[in-house]
């Protein structure tokens, strides 16, 4: 092992040479945070590299417009990662996020296995439910047991909380780290203005987790009642939203934007069903609220439980009479808010920082050598 006092550098170790193979392209959230924003650091550290995503942009842009996908265009995405493994020799270390070929077996995963070619994967969602879950029983017994195999024949598994670092400890992962998905700081500007009049309350998210947003359409109208509010809807596609209760607005995500968009919140929310993909998410929207200072209302769902510290930078609420409780509690109280805020942007300083998990990555890939 590697420790902290070590000079030993990517310059003089064994893994001069890195693939990244993400899911997506810059475009596409989880990669972007679990790969594409290190790159700048490897930069730094003089690491030759290459990035080759699965799907390609006009796939990602097409899911977010909720339509469906090109046939020819998917299968070129098969075929592009077919195409850049047949190079795979060339390459010191293969980082794949989540897997190489989704809704396949895992035989090229084996094949490397086989030459020799050691590979190290990301996890920031549980995917494995994709295949033990899957509404068809063919994938259940065919590739129920896909991620295990993935994760149990890898280097080393980087999880984003401790359910997926769970299920790799069972699936025999030989070494698993828990590395949250994280942000850069410096992007998210301080909340210094607190509403006492009309107070927003906002969310972000992708279109396939707005269903978690509607869910809470009887708090915001039993509010809406009461109060003076807004609600902000930060997300990629040209979503139509329905009737919740309260004025709403939708705000079009814009990636250099993104942290501006969020400070304009006076609440930032993450409700969530107690199910078992939701279980593996990285409560990543959490992260960005407090890193605006903005005291947060969430579900107490899987990692939003370690990162929401009740009653100090936010509430967990698990019924709707707890929803309509604690934001009622931060929308009468403006200094409650700008105090649970100030918290939650320290434990965002203290733990969930790109520069911090770029050393954990860095220590836990050197350290591959002298295992």
């Amino acid at each position: 092992m590697v420790d902290g006092n070590s000079e030993f550098t990517i310059q003089n170790s064994e893994f001069k040479k890195i693939l990244f193979l993400p899911k997506y392209p810059h475009l596409g959230a989880s990669s972007r945070l679990r790969t594409y924003q290190y790159l700048a650091l490897w930069d730094q550290e003089g690491l030759d590299y290459q990035v080759s995503s699965f799907f390609n942009e006009p796939y990602l842009k097409r899911f977010y417009l909720g339509k469906r996908h090109h046939p020819f265009n998917l299968l070129f995405c098969y075929f592009r990662r077919f195409w850049i493994l047949l190079g795979a020799w060339r390459y010191d270390l293969i980082y794949i996020e989540k897997e190489l070929f989704p809704f396949l077996p895992s035989y090229a995963e084996w094949v490397l296995e086989k030459l020799g070619k050691g590979y190290v994967v990301d996890y920031d969602d549980a995917v494995f439910h994709n295949y033990d879950s899957h509404s068809n029983p063919l994938i259940r017994s065919w590739m129920g047991d896909k991620i295990s195999w993935v994760m149990r024949h890898s280097h080393l598994v980087f999880a984003g909380n401790s359910y997926l670092k769970s299920y790799a400890e069972e699936a025999g992962a030989e070494r698993v780290i828990i590395l949250p998905t994280v942000i850069r700081v410096e992007k998210y500007p301080i909340k210094t203005t607190h509403n006492l009049r009309k107070v927003s309350i906002g969310w972000i998210g992708s279109p396939t987790t707005l269903k978690y947003l509607l869910a809470l359409e009887p708090v915001f109208r039993r509010l809406g009642n009461k109060h003076d509010l807004e609600l902000l809807v930060i997300n990629a596609a040209n979503t139509i939203l329905p009737d919740l209760g309260i004025p709403t607005r939708l705000i079009p995500w814009e990636e250099h934007k993104e942290g501006n968009q969020i400070s304009d919140f006076d609440i930032g929310i993450m409700p969530l069903p107690d199910d078992d993909w939701e279980r593996g998410k990285c409560a990543y929207k959490l992260i960005q609220y407090m890193a605006c200072a903005l005291p947060v209302v969430a579900a107490p769902v899987g990692m939003n439980q370690d990162v929401v510290q009740h009653g100090i930078n936010g509430y967990l609420a698990g019924t709707e009479q707890e929803w309509v409780d604690y934001l009622e509690k931060l929308i009468l109280d403006p200094q409650l808010r700008q105090d649970l805020g100030k918290n939650g942007r320290a434990l965002v300083e203290e733990k969930y920082i790109v520069e911090k998990n770029f050393q954990i990555i860095k220590k836990a890939i050197l350290s591959l050598n002298k295992a």
